[in-house]
């Protein structure tokens, strides 16, 4: 039923772009930090008025290190969808922009992060300057639909229509861990040192808990805390928060760690994302 809802919405789509004028020119995304988008076409110039992608490619590194800090879940995708927007050339000219929602969500949890450095949100991506689902056309992340007609698995990327009679219930892509590729980091002196990471602690892994499609729940039990700093770490059950789909760094149920990461002071959370420490524990972290 979802799958012909689809179906139909894309031919709506194709009866308005009929007198649309002229085509707009798609292009593959090749901009690195979005080829793990849902979708693959873009246009250009961008809505950061780019011109070309080699161009946006190196603007958005400047983003790197924040979207690092897994300040918030759908950061990238409010990026790319700024950078690389999704080109429709059944719906309109123009690339579409992302929801005003979007903005705000990546801006309100990413702000506190970037103020620590001295930064603040870049006024050429005002969240003001969107439009808002209610009343007009734009992209979120639930509008990224994973359907299965005939038994098999396929992606398609749309788009939010407002004022439709037929609201489309959108489902999460869902992530094979075969995609997840985590970095492996090693435990030293000279990683704590340049990473300088919030906490330490020593623990074993009880639960791994999945909200949604966009966070992760690790609870563990601490056995020793080796460092803490804004968040008050305390022997026994304590939870670690991955904002993404990927547990990265790995970790198993049952085996004890050394953990080096970071903390959300602002909502008081220990956070372990990809570029995060976990390594089994050997006796001698203890001594050091």
């Amino acid at each position: 039923a979802m799958f012909s809802v689809l179906l139909r919405c894309c031919a709506l789509l194709c009866v308005l772009s009929s007198g649309a004028g002229a085509v707009a020119s798609c292009e593959p995304v090749r901009i690195p930090m979005c080829q793990s988008m849902l979708w693959n076409m873009t246009r250009m110039p961008n809505h950061l008025h780019h011109s070309t992608q080699e161009n946006a490619i190196l603007s958005i590194e400047q983003f790197q290190d924040l979207l690092d800090t897994q300040c918030s879940a759908v950061l990238r995708f409010f990026l790319c969808a700024m950078y690389a927007p999704i080109c429709t050339i059944e719906f309109q000219t123009d690339p579409i922009k992302p929801c005003k929602a979007v903005c705000e969500a990546a801006r309100d949890a990413c702000r506190p992060v970037m103020r620590q450095y001295n930064h603040d949100w870049p006024e050429s991506m005002a969240c003001d300057e969107l439009p808002v689902y209610e009343r007009a056309v734009c992209i979120s992340p639930e509008a990224i639909v994973t359907v299965m007609p005939e038994g098999e698995l396929t992606r398609s990327a749309t788009v939010e229509m407002v004022n439709k009679e037929r609201h489309l219930y959108l489902i999460c892509a869902s992530i094979s861990p075969q995609r997840c590729k985590c970095r492996k980091i090693k435990a030293n002196q000279k990683t704590y040192t340049a990473k300088n990471y919030n906490y330490v602690i020593r623990a074993r892994v009880k639960d791994v808990h999945r909200s949604g499609c966009s966070e992760i729940q690790t609870t563990v039990e601490v056995k020793d805390v080796i460092k803490s700093s804004g968040v008050s770490i305390s022997r026994g059950d304590v939870h670690l928060y991955t904002n993404s789909s990927c547990l990265c760094p790995e970790l198993l149920t049952a085996d004890e760690y050394i953990i080096m990461g970071y903390e959300d002071r602002m909502r008081t959370r220990l956070l372990l994302f990809d570029g995060c420490v976990a390594e089994k524990w050997k006796e001698r972290w203890g001594k050091k």
